[in-house]
């Protein structure tokens, strides 16, 4: 395995499952077999047409892979669905990703919807007086 580092799309308020990066691979995948098919009808060179095949096939390898992380992920909610909400949170990390050298989801630029954004739905989900975010205080940031 390589350490290579990534950019991981992040979505305030909650740790993303990989989920996410297979349906990014999926859609950039989906995106590069019709941008071939252009080039193909364009100039009507074969091998456009071959790389794009080649391609429909790792579409369809990544959606299994999806579907895959899909029904984990689902079975995690299923099964205990408190820590499904600790690892949503980023409290913890998903089971299925590496657990080595995780740090919880950096919280301190959440924005409460109650407060921050007049959400009057959501009084109950108030984040104001969250104590300070769990990845500064590892940080020794707090």
């Amino acid at each position: 395995m390589q350490n290579d580092a990534v950019w991981v799309r992040g979505v305030t308020g909650m740790q993303m499952h990989h989920t996410t990066d297979l349906q990014d691979a999926n859609r950039f995948l989906t995106n590069a077999v019709m941008a071939l098919r252009a080039a193909q009808v364009r100039t009507g060179d074969e091998q456009y047409s071959a790389i794009a095949e080649q391609l429909k096939t790792m579409v369809q390898e990544t959606r299994t892979l999806e579907s895959q992380a899909r029904e984990r992920m689902q079975g995690l909610h299923a099964s205990d669905p408190d820590r499904f909400v600790r690892c949503r949170e980023g409290h913890e990390p998903w089971p299925d990703e590496i657990q080595a050298g995780f740090v919880p989801r950096h919280t301190c630029m959440d924005q409460c919807l109650y407060h921050t954004h007049d959400v009057l739905d959501a009084i109950m989900q108030c984040t104001c007086g969250q104590p300070p975010c769990r990845a500064c205080v590892i940080r020794g940031m707090s």
